[in-house]
């Protein structure tokens, strides 16, 4: 595994057990991050099994691409997991595919160089694209968008109470000076803020909101989870790692309704298995263990969720 002192991968073993199922399988990684869930799950896989990695950060792919000249059956790709479908159809058809794992979120090296523009702490240049050749940054939105859309993306992707305080803040500020830096957004923010949380920094939920905005990353969710749906094999394992509770309810809706099958009425005498479910939960959410809170802090808010296609 490349070095990286800086990432600590939250619940590896757990999500590399329930995601290996067959040591010759085929796998996808949907979010390579810094490799530590790829690196293991190769030291795992027997030689005739092979791993696709995905990721839309430059950064990542660098990393990646060091594993795959040591590792023949590695293969990194650089792109978003809502080109999956399309990507994993180079090589396999669909419903072929052992098991996909998704570990959402951003990594910890993204959030701590200032220059990636993640980070309320770090000043850097207000950026949050995890592709920064893709998109628009959050500086031109949040210097170009209107008040009602400010604060509607505060409160739908940050559950932001204070949504209204902070879009009419961030406006007036920008009349005097364009914002352009993390530091000046999150000290406007921090001002706006009425109800600051014990242990938790002001600017959080906000710019946990613009991120996933600048980045679709509910859209890219839904978008990934029906394409992996479609290209595992019966007995194929889906994990899914959620650090935000709008993510997790995705997550859990979709297991959900593949679960549950045709969405017949209730009160229609209908066997289960005539239902056609094409999923089953397997075991109950797991969430990172009080050690490795410990070591890494930002695993106290993560939650997988593991099912495996049934049809």
């Amino acid at each position: 595994m490349p070095a990286n002192s800086q990432h600590e991968t939250v619940l590896l073993n757990e999500a590399v057990n329930a995601l290996l199922v067959e040591e010759q399988g085929f796998y996808i990684d949907a979010t390579f991050g810094r490799g530590g869930h790829s690196s293991e799950l190769l030291r795992r896989l027997g030689a005739a099994g092979s791993l696709l990695a995905i990721d839309r950060d430059p950064q990542a792919v660098k990393t990646a691409n060091v594993l795959a000249q040591s590792d023949k059956r590695f293969q990194i790709v650089h792109a978003a997991f809502s080109q999956m479908e399309e990507i994993a159809a180079k090589q396999h058809e669909p419903g072929t595919i052992n098991g996909i794992l998704f570990d959402l979120g951003v990594s910890s090296p993204q959030l701590d160089e200032a220059e990636r523009g993640f980070s309320f702490t770090n000043d850097g240049p207000l950026d949050m694209r995890m592709n920064p050749n893709e998109g628009f940054s959050a500086a031109q939105w949040i210097n170009s968008a209107c008040e009602k859309d400010i604060a509607d993306v505060l409160y739908q992707l940050g559950e932001e109470r204070h949504s209204r305080r902070m879009a009419r803040a961030i406006i007036a500020a920008r009349v005097e000076e364009e914002i352009v830096t993390t530091g000046k957004l999150a000290e406007i923010v921090k001002q706006a803020n009425p109800a600051w949380e014990k242990g938790k920094h002001p600017a959080t939920r906000a710019f946990q909101a613009i991120r996933i905005f600048i980045n679709r990353e509910l859209t890219e969710l839904e978008a990934g989870l029906q394409q992996a749906h479609k290209l595992l094999k019966v007995g194929g394992r889906l994990v899914v790692i959620s650090f935000h509770s709008l993510e997790d309810r995705i997550v859990k809706k979709f297991i959900s309704v593949q679960t549950k099958g045709d969405n017949y009425p209730r009160d229609l005498p209908v066997p289960y298995d005539q239902l056609r479910p094409t999923l089953k939960s397997v075991g109950k959410p797991a969430r990172a263990q009080t050690v490795e809170i410990q070591k890494n802090p930002r695993a106290r808010s993560a939650i997988m969720r593991v099912a495996e296609k049934i049809a």
